[in-house]
């Protein structure tokens, strides 16, 4: 059997997982990234996506919202602002997140309307959120 990593996701509402795993598939700011055992330290912001834990029992997926990976050769650990198993995923969900993200990128618009970086940024958020959509066809 492959070796095994201590992997553990936390949003402030809950603990969502804490397992042994074989590789976690991490939605990266700078890109998707595979944590295995052994890997170097590493400390990544989130975006919005579908993070995938492998393990003994199979395959997890959660949708994230945002947040922190710390990765180390002994474990995963990943504070996400929001995550929810993909199977409690509903339309619903969604929606509420797509909502929040178009609010954001009005509130950025009338705020920093002439610095298109913090407008770049929530339209980035809100693409992210259509296609986490997308991705798990809700």
């Amino acid at each position: 059997m492959a070796d095994t990593v201590q992997f553990d996701l936390v949003s402030p509402e809950r603990r969502l997982a804490s397992a042994q795993v074989t590789a976690v598939q991490i939605p990266g700011a700078d890109g998707d990234m595979t944590a295995m055992a052994g890997h170097a330290p590493t400390i990544t912001t989130l975006r919005p996506g579908v993070l995938s834990a492998e393990g003994p029992d199979g395959t997890t997926d959660y949708v994230v919202t945002g947040g922190f990976a710390e990765i180390s050769a002994e474990g995963i650990s990943v504070l996400a602002e929001r995550a929810i198993p993909k199977a409690d995923m509903t339309k619903a969900d969604h929606d509420a997140m797509v909502k929040e993200a178009e609010e954001a990128l009005a509130n950025a618009k009338e705020a920093f309307a002439n610095e298109p970086g913090p407008v770049d940024d929530a339209a980035k958020l809100l693409a992210d959120m259509v296609a986490v959509g997308d991705h798990i066809s809700v």
